[in-house]
């Protein structure tokens, strides 16, 4: 693959450090409510993980599989759900936790999704937000980090499955 090509960008102590201040203001901000935090798997699963030790307010977990990449480099354009939830969310309040961010079509297509279910409110929650890939506006409450133009992986984010399992988020030399 290309182990030799990854470079780090956010290291380990960083991402820790910014998920625990996430999670302090996600809890302010939902103080005496309850939150139903939906990964988007399998990038996501690290981040809300790691994310939800450090909310304080109840919360449940659910899971989507969505996806526009398949095993592309680039988004596709098309959003399909590949798994979708187990829970009912009408009058919940719902905090999307996301990898990444980039053209915005998937968390578009899903806000509108999760706001046709009658969700009480819909917020997005990203480790990782790349505006400059932008092709469709969405409102991202919560980011960790916003960054260039690069691939990266790491953290969860992956390239063909592999590199989820780095502790850092790492960008690839090309």
């Amino acid at each position: 693959m290309f182990q030799d090509r990854i470079h780090v960008m956010i290291d380990q102590d960083t991402l820790e450090k910014r998920i625990q201040e996430l999670g302090k203001t996600i809890s302010e901000e939902y103080a005496g409510k309850e939150i139903v935090l939906v990964c988007i798997l399998k990038g996501g699963a690290m981040f809300m993980t790691q994310l939800a030790k450090y909310i304080t307010v109840p919360v449940t977990m659910d899971f989507m599989i969505l996806s526009s990449y398949g095993n592309d480099l680039i988004s596709s354009g098309t959003v399909s759900i590949k798994k979708d939830m187990d829970e009912d969310i009408a009058g919940k309040h719902v905090l999307v936790v996301e990898d990444i961010v980039d053209t915005g079509r998937t968390l578009w297509f899903l806000r509108e999704l999760l706001k046709d279910r009658k969700a009480a409110s819909v917020k997005i929650c990203t480790m990782l937000d790349k505006p400059a890939r932008r092709v469709v506006p969405v409102e991202v409450e919560y980011t960790g980090f916003e960054i260039e133009d690069e691939f990266v992986v790491g953290y969860g984010l992956d390239y063909e499955q592999h590199y989820r399992n780095l502790p850092y988020i790492g960008y690839v030399e090309v």
